[in-house]
């Protein structure tokens, strides 16, 4: 039985490939499986999954999410439209699914997102499904806010969400911090 998982494990990782890109908020990870993009980590991110589990580097298969990205950091994109696969539970997908409705520039608070999937009460587990969102800045978990405005939690730590925000906001085009 330990080699049967110990097989499929291996298995599962050999469809997994990443590479590791420059970006205004230091290096990030990308991941694909079968050549979809599963995962952007930044260094550091809470909830980042081991190395061993990103696969072989590959520089090959990011193209169009690496074109993407520099489009959206040079202020020339406000959208993604890169293809992803997303893994998590329903409710997780159903958050990550209503993060991609906000609007550049714009946030929401976590009792918002609650509100929009038709569960007022579930403001905390919208945001453990947020911290656990495995495609940052794609999927802008970076949006949400507190009930008051302020910046709680994130991942990759609340300097790069607030850099993120600034940087919708048009506030921050030429930070170097």
């Amino acid at each position: 039985m330990t080699i049967t998982t110990t097989t499929k494990t291996v298995t599962e990782n050999m469809t997994k490939r990443h590479t590791v890109i420059d970006s205004p908020y230091g290096p990030l990870t990308l991941v694909a499986d079968d050549g979809v993009l599963c995962g952007l980590y930044m260094t550091e991110q809470r909830h980042r999954p081991p190395e061993e589990s990103f696969g072989p580097r590959d520089d090959t298969l990011f193209a169009a999410a690496e074109e993407q990205l520099e489009a959206y950091f040079a202020g020339e994109s406000k959208e993604f439209t890169v293809p992803l696969r997303l893994r998590g539970t329903p409710f997780q997908r159903a958050v990550w699914a209503e993060l991609r409705k906000i609007p550049y520039g714009e946030t929401r608070t976590y009792g918002e997102l609650a509100a929009a999937l038709g569960s007022p009460t579930a403001s905390r587990a919208v945001g453990l499904a947020n911290g656990r969102n495995p495609v940052g800045i794609i999927v802008p978990c970076h949006r949400v806010v507190g009930a008051n405005g302020s910046l709680t939690g994130y991942g990759g730590g609340l300097h790069r969400k607030q850099r993120l925000l600034d940087f919708e906001s048009g506030a921050s085009l030429f930070r170097t911090d």
